[in-house]
């Protein structure tokens, strides 16, 4: 009887441990390495958030930044008791902004020319496109063209049609890293010049959403993901830029496989802004004069919970409006900076004008209980009601 008793211990005891070291797993996966706290106690509302317990690392010797930030290191616990991770906590005070979703024109040029696409030309020697043929890619950044700085389509047209059928040596940026392409022009068929083969861009306009400014650096942050080329789908390699006022002028709504999108023009004069980075998480830069927003605390993406928010964004003129929303998942895992969440419209307005999330509403500002915690980023093709979100907090890093 004994012996039976303790073997049913023995296999419950078992279960647990291993139910024990997989929760432990996972939550070492979710959870991410470093959280922003205004001083308080570290807590996550989000559904799993009852499971996990911080606590401030005894001993731990906290490394001051100024008077009011400094940092420290927690363990977090599941149920309280098993360690899953240490995390780094830096105490910030309360971060006070300018929340728009409002629409804003953006002009940026490229930190050299981008490869776009290939075509065959007709050549003495039949149809060839020597560019494919040397190894060029569609994605290479071309910077240099025998030693000389190219920024312009009409620099590199230039210099190949100058070649005189010389062999040329591209410096070319490919992911990062920089390398040799030699490429040898060919005299079209009909004798008018000589071509290489491809198609290259030095520039890119559009419209965006403005998620919010600072007014006490000046710096403003926009769309939550980065601007990325058309054709290639690469992020822009930026080397200038400028924001414009734009107005929203016609909106096509989004089904199930297609998409839908606001259409707009730019409608300043002048310069709104200057654009200063182009990265990941979004478009930053710095205004020339102040704008108008609504004053708002920002939350860290522990206090974003499932549940009902709304979203703040233009679908006509310049006039941002709310529209309610509901947030189904918070992921606070480090594996992506701009799907962090997955939010679903449940406006009845919204669905009837735009059929749910568009190109173009990127970078709406995403509202919970009076807090700014994030901005619209991506809407899922299949189903145009839902979409991803960006945590705010991963807008502000960027931006700092």
């Amino acid at each position: 009887m004994i012996y039976r008793f303790y073997r049913k211990f023995a296999a419950a005891f078992s279960v647990f441990a291993v139910l024990t070291i997989a929760s432990v797993s996972v939550f070492d996966e979710i959870l991410p390495e470093k959280f922003y706290s205004d001083g308080n106690r570290i807590s996550i509302a989000s559904s799993y958030g009852k499971f996990i317990v911080f606590e401030e690392n005894s001993g731990n010797a906290r490394t001051v930044f100024n008077e009011q930030n400094d940092s420290y290191k927690a363990t977090a616990k599941l149920l309280g008791i098993f360690p899953v991770r240490e995390v780094d906590v830096t105490v910030t005070e309360e971060k006070i902004v300018r929340v728009c979703g409002t629409p804003f024109g953006v002009k940026m040029f490229t930190d050299g020319v981008l490869v776009v696409d290939f075509s065959k030309i007709n050549t003495e020697k039949g149809y060839r496109c020597p560019a494919k043929e040397a190894g060029l890619l569609e994605g290479d950044l071309i910077t240099e063209i025998d030693g000389v700085p190219v920024f312009r389509n009409e620099d590199v047209a230039e210099i190949i049609e100058n070649s005189g059928g010389k062999t040329l040596d591209f410096s070319v940026n490919r992911n990062g890293v920089t390398v040799s392409v030699t490429i040898t022009p060919e005299m079209l068929e009909d004798k008018s010049g000589y071509k290489a083969g491809f198609w290259v861009r030095d520039s890119s306009a559009g419209i965006g959403t403005l998620t919010f400014y600072d007014p006490e650096n000046l710096y403003f942050a926009g769309l939550g993901h980065a601007v990325c080329d058309t054709d290639t789908g690469t992020v822009l390699p930026f080397s200038s830029g400028e924001i414009v006022e734009a107005a929203i002028t016609k909106i096509k709504k989004g089904t199930a496989g297609a998409p839908g999108e606001l259409s707009g023009a730019f409608t300043g004069k002048e310069n709104l802004g200057i654009v200063k980075r182009n990265n990941e998480t979004g478009l930053y830069g710095t205004l020339e004069y102040e704008i108008e927003g609504i004053e708002m605390p920002v939350a860290p993406k522990q206090e974003i919970y499932e549940g009902a928010a709304v979203i703040l964004s233009t679908l006509s003129g310049t006039k941002a409006e709310e529209y309610d929303i509901v947030i189904e998942k918070v992921s606070l895992s480090d594996g992506s900076m701009t799907k962090n969440m997955v939010i679903r419209v449940v406006d009845e307005e919204l669905l009837e004008l735009t059929g749910g999330i568009v190109q173009g509403m990127s970078g709406s500002p995403i509202i919970q209980d009076g807090k700014l915690i994030g901005a619209v980023t991506h809407v899922f093709v299949n189903d145009p009601t839902k979409g991803y979100g960006i945590f705010i907090e991963n807008m502000l890093e960027a931006a700092r």
